[in-house]
């Protein structure tokens, strides 16, 4: 099948990752030292090959010193023609688009694409066989979700900076007696909070699998001032919701952001702690991916080239175990690969005392001195006592 391909396109699609560069550079390398193909650079993503295209030749010389470096060298975006709209009450992508792209693959003697991207962009690239274009993806989300794959490029280093600002926090929060929440990205999967809460020793770790209750939360602060631990650090994913309620948007862009206000506030209210809010945000996305993103990222780009050469197409490289192997784009578009509540992490963190918010819940009473004190709601009411009256709320500051 290697006879067939002489051209082959790689684009990069949704929010960038540390490591894209780096397999890009292995595709590159291991397509023009192995099989002798040309490499076609598409910008911007999917746009870059609308009409007029976008694209720039790569080869050994384009690709070289950027194995360490951050982002991507051709640019990318999540917006564009290629996102389902709706239309006529059903949620649909413009088929326009999709033959524009081919005639243009076509028109620019491109034999093949390399879609690098998440579950949306995977979702895109299993549409492309309809109009007669060949692609095979590599899996890209620091979240770490994509569905029948055990680890994504960029997760390693996110991880690395969120519990680097564990780290931190714990010194400033001990210093000062203070709750310190810590939001990270996580939009439909706690992975990154869970691995960060876990190796930064963070009290209380919030997921969107787990919805939450605040007086859990607040429940948690209290045992630990009760026990002599006057501060505490509680981690949360972006996309986490306390039970019953909504995700908290950013009103100036529509993205997901707001929640680590809100839980701050809450213990605030609940305990009277004096509580400070760190966003890490696209901390997580930038910099230099660690050592394992960039291997990672560098086996995921030779394989998508290999597998190329067998004739395969349709399917995404992914890591299952020790072993880098392929599944069906269709299987893991648009699907999550989310906690499972009885996973060994979480089974790990609840056995060394992290809390997740879905405990039983308990109230928490506020004596005059500002020490929060874990009560029984049962106890509470025969005293003739309001469930948390008397806390006062504490400084929620970003």
């Amino acid at each position: 099948m290697t006879s067939t391909l002489r051209r082959i396109g790689v684009l990069t699609s949704g929010g960038d990752a540390p490591g894209l560069n780096a397999v890009l550079r292995a595709i590159v390398k291991t397509a023009s030292i192995e099989y002798g193909w040309e490499v076609v650079g598409i910008e911007s993503g999917f746009e870059g090959l609308l009409s007029p295209p976008h694209v720039r030749a790569l080869g050994v010389a384009e690709v070289r010193g950027i194995l360490p470096l951050g982002g991507t060298i051709l640019g990318t975006t999540n917006r564009g023609r290629f996102g389902l709209v709706e239309r006529d009450g059903e949620l649909r992508r413009d088929p326009g688009a999709y033959e524009q792209l081919a005639d243009n693959a076509r028109a620019l003697g491109i034999d093949a694409l390399i879609v690098l991207g998440g579950d949306g962009s995977q979702g895109i690239a299993s549409e492309l066989a309809t109009v007669g274009v060949r692609a095979i993806g590599v899996p890209k989300t620091i979240d770490n979700d994509l569905f029948g794959c055990d680890r994504t490029f960029g997760f390693d280093t996110a991880l690395s900076v969120a519990t680097e600002a564990i780290d931190r926090l714990h010194t400033t929060a001990a210093s000062h007696d203070r709750v310190m929440v810590l939001e990270v990205m996580g939009r439909d999967a706690g992975w990154i909070a869970l691995h960060a809460g876990i190796g930064g020793g963070a009290d209380v770790i919030l997921v969107p699998e787990l919805p939450f209750s605040m007086d859990a939360v607040a429940a948690k602060v209290g045992d630990r001032e009760g026990a002599g631990a006057k501060f505490s650090i509680v981690v949360v994913a972006e996309g986490a919701n306390e039970r019953g309620g909504p995700r908290f948007y950013q009103a100036a862009t529509g993205t997901l952001g707001g929640i680590g206000h809100h839980v701050a506030a809450g213990i605030a209210e609940r305990t009277g702690k004096d509580c400070r809010v760190v966003v890490l945000g696209h901390l997580q996305r930038g910099g230099s991916p660690t050592p394992y993103d960039r291997i990672l990222a560098t086996r995921y780009g030779a394989a998508a080239v290999r597998f190329l050469a067998e004739g395969r197409d349709g399917e995404v490289v992914v890591l299952q175990g020790a072993e880098v192997t392929t599944i069906p784009m269709r299987s893991c578009a648009g699907v999550v690969r989310a906690i499972p509540p009885d996973d060994e992490m979480v089974t790990t963190a609840r056995g060394i005392g992290i809390a997740f918010g879905d405990e039983d819940v308990r109230t928490l009473d506020v004596d005059r001195a500002g020490a929060a004190t874990a009560t029984d709601p049962a106890a509470t009411a025969a005293a003739g006592a309001e469930p948390g009256a008397g806390a006062t709320a504490g400084a929620v500051l970003a």
